[in-house]
């Protein structure tokens, strides 16, 4: 009798393990959830790929996701508490057998992302739900004004965010919090610079997709767009700083996208995007859109060679001139971009670097000339900017950089940056840029 019972609860076991292999094949090992200002991100981490089906509801708000033949391993009271789009995640009992249904109890409706994402890093497989507010930012941003003349706009992407770390250092330092501690050092000189106004893409830890980077740039009506990121390699060796500009196979391509569709995308063809949209002249509108992506094409490079002239001042060059990459961030056709490696995060030696907070305030300040310089050279119309530009001054016996510093009204350091020079000895017959104080 005793035997019989045994072999009854053994029985019972082997089923119940193998209905629960069945069911629950899949697990929800984490839940992360990453506020932004116009969306928020929620991240399920699986241990397999899932398996899913949603639905939204009204009266009150709530997405329902069911992760179909998965357990959940995760406390969710607390997750949300600090997002203000989400209320309250929690499980509810799922109609099919073997799954779990979880419930994001909602402040309001918003528009939904749901979409899986692969191993990568050192992620597993993963569930993305993207949670946008419907009423997206203005196209109308603040145009400060000073004497009658606008700010020029600078838009500073901080590289990766959110789930997405980017590259890792030796020591465990993430790629996503060096690019967004340069980028605010970096925003703090702009703005403090009368005529000059940054625009930070990313304001904290959470991830914006290349469109959206862009697309936000634009709607600030941004001059330029800087992108941040520290570089890395499988080997610890190489080390650093590059500045990247769009391939001009990468950048045919996207114009050709626009052109075909102008009608609906003038607004990515800068000034001339309302002509070009009302042409029916073919020829005449891809004249103008051409001109147009040139001009920005030359811009970029431009910019990006003074960026160079800054950075070897304070830090190891890994490429001496701008170099040319298919990158997504880039991409835009009306907007002058470029993309800032600081330094290899795979180097020992830079991780700490890129760590210390000294180092971090002379990139920051180098890539601040690299803009200042910039746009004294090649200010846009209708700018403070380019009502200030540079005198010129032919260097004479007796004269030093302190001398003509006095008489100007501008530091010796000011001069040293206008003329690129590491010391401060000049040369008689010299011409140096001499900037107009303000």
């Amino acid at each position: 009798m005793l035997m019989a019972r045994t072999k009854l609860v053994v029985i019972f076991l082997v089923t119940w393990l193998i209905t629960f292999t069945v069911y629950a094949s899949n697990q929800i090992k984490g839940v992360r959830v990453w506020p932004a200002p116009e969306n928020t991100r929620i991240v399920f981490d699986l241990a397999k790929k899932p398996d899913y089906s949603y639905f939204s509801l009204t009266g009150p708000n709530r997405l329902v996701i069911d992760f179909k033949n998965s357990e959940n391993a995760v406390k969710l009271a607390n997750l949300a508490k600090n997002d203000k789009r989400i209320l309250k995640i929690r499980t509810s009992k799922a109609k099919q057998k073997g799954a779990t249904r979880v419930v994001l109890e909602l402040a309001q409706s918003y528009q939904t992302s749901i979409f899986p994402l692969a191993p990568a890093g050192q992620y597993g497989d993963r569930l993305v739900v993207d949670l946008y507010d419907k009423k997206s930012l203005s196209k109308k941003t603040d145009n400060t004004k000073v004497d009658g003349k606008r700010d020029i706009v600078v838009a500073i992407v901080a590289g990766h965010g959110g789930e997405d770390p980017g590259s890792i250092g030796p020591k465990g330092t993430y790629e996503k919090q060096v690019t967004l501690s340069i980028s605010k050092r970096l925003a703090k000189l702009i703005n403090a610079q009368k005529g000059l106004k940054a625009k930070l893409i990313r304001t904290g830890d959470y991830y914006i997709n290349h469109n959206r980077k862009t697309r936000l740039a634009r709607q600030y009506k941004a001059d330029l767009l800087i992108s941040i990121h520290a570089d890395a390699f499988t080997s610890p060796k190489p080390r650093g700083a590059s500045v990247l500009v769009q391939d001009p196979r990468r950048a045919n391509s996207e114009f050709a996208k626009w052109i075909a569709n102008r009608q609906k995308e003038s607004e990515l063809l800068g000034g001339a995007g309302e002509t070009i949209k009302k042409t029916k002249d073919r020829n005449l509108a891809l004249t103008l859109a051409d001109m147009k992506k040139e001009h920005t094409m030359a811009s970029s490079y431009d910019f990006a060679e003074h960026v160079v002239n800054q950075l070897k001042r304070v830090t190891k060059l890994h490429k001496k001139k701008p170099e040319g990459m298919s990158l997504a961030v880039l991409k835009s056709s009306d907007i002058p971009s470029v993309l800032i490696e600081t330094g290899f995060i795979s180097n020992p030696i830079e991780e700490r670097n890129l760590n210390s907070w000294k180092h971090q305030q002379k990139l920051a300040k180098a890539i601040y000339n690299a803009v200042h310089n910039y746009f004294i050279a090649s200010p846009p119309a209708g700018t403070l900017y380019a009502t200030i530009g540079y005198k010129k001054h032919k260097v004479s016996r007796g004269e030093s950089l302190s001398v003509l510093a006095k008489r100007y009204k501008v530091s010796v350091g000011e001069l040293k940056t206008a003329n690129n020079l590491r010391s401060s000895t000049v040369k008689i017959g010299q011409t140096l840029k001499i900037p107009r104080a303000e």
